[in-house]
């Protein structure tokens, strides 16, 4: 594939404005979890969405999880979701507002929505991996505003 392909496709998507989620799972060896633009609704019936991790530690535990949250973030989770896109930022702290479901899965308590899910399917793509997942239980907060991963950074509105 080209060098220009690679080129436009990263600035046709650096420009295409995406809702802001942290995936979190309960790992073997704790919690584990990162921030994710690529969630998707995909069916109503049953009800699942799809996001996509790249190959890190972090997305390799995600994608092998037997059973997931998806966090929906809203703007007041602007420095959250910074923290999870970073290596060594800080997870899970009691300050963060975290909470266990009774299923074991890491929830953030304030947020927009708390989606736990299991896998359906892995789609290896690249070095990418698409995960489409049943949801399971759905925890709706209330209205914060919103949150955007847009141009590299994320941009907040509030209600």
């Amino acid at each position: 594939m080209s060098s220009d392909v690679v080129a436009g496709f990263k600035a046709a998507f650096r420009g295409y404005p995406t809702g802001v989620a942290i995936i979190s799972v309960a790992g073997p060896d704790g919690p584990v979890g990162l921030t994710a633009s690529s969630v998707a609704s995909v069916s109503l019936a049953p009800p699942a969405l799809s996001f996509s991790v790249m190959d890190s530690p972090s997305a390799l535990v995600i994608a092998g999880a037997r059973s997931l949250v998806v966090n929906l973030l809203g703007a007041a989770h602007a420095g959250l979701a910074h923290d999870f896109a970073r290596p060594g930022g800080p997870r899970f702290t009691p300050e963060q507002g975290w909470t266990t479901l009774p299923t074991g899965e890491p929830a953030l308590r304030d947020a927009q929505a708390v989606l736990r899910c299991v896998p359906l399917h892995r789609v290896p793509v690249g070095a990418s991996t698409v995960v489409v997942a049943e949801v399971t239980s759905v925890v709706t907060g209330g209205p914060d505003g919103r949150l955007v991963y847009h141009e590299r950074r994320f941009l907040t509105e509030r209600r």
